[in-house]
């Protein structure tokens, strides 16, 4: 697994331990950096997703309501969401191209997720990248 996958397993955990335990974003990072014995460039991008997910984790609970249809995103499984607000963070602030954040969502679902949940994962962030990045958008 390379350093960016790396990180992105990481953030989602990361993501999972803040929403799970309820707790601040400083003290889960500090833990983190305590007890981490990961190389510095994966470290450093694991938290810079994780921050950066947090801070715009209201816009990216407004798409995951918007596109998890029927379903309360606080009835969501914590590990899905924890990689949908990671997903839509890479995908609306960052210049990875939407086949590799989909791709990647869809891996950590496969491997930390229920059997249902690659399917449900690939349907939202799927229905996004229809709606949005393939309107003309070059970040393919």
């Amino acid at each position: 697994m390379g350093k960016r996958s790396t990180g992105r397993k990481l953030a989602m955990q990361l993501l999972y331990q803040h929403e799970i335990k309820q707790v601040e974003f400083e003290e889960v990072k500090a833990v983190f950096e305590s007890h981490s014995t990961y190389q510095k460039e994966t470290k450093e991008w694991a938290l810079k997703l994780f921050e950066s997910t947090i801070k715009y984790q209201f816009d990216c609970d407004e798409l995951i309501k918007k596109y998890a249809i029927k379903w309360d995103i606080d009835r969501l499984n914590l590990v899905d969401k924890s990689i949908l607000r990671l997903a839509f963070y890479e995908l609306l602030f960052t210049e990875t191209p939407y086949t590799i954040v989909v791709n990647e969502a869809i891996e950590l679902s496969k491997r930390y997720s229920t059997e249902e949940s690659p399917k449900f994962i690939n349907g939202i962030l799927g229905t996004y990248v229809k709606d949005t990045c393939l309107q003309g958008s070059s970040k393919d």
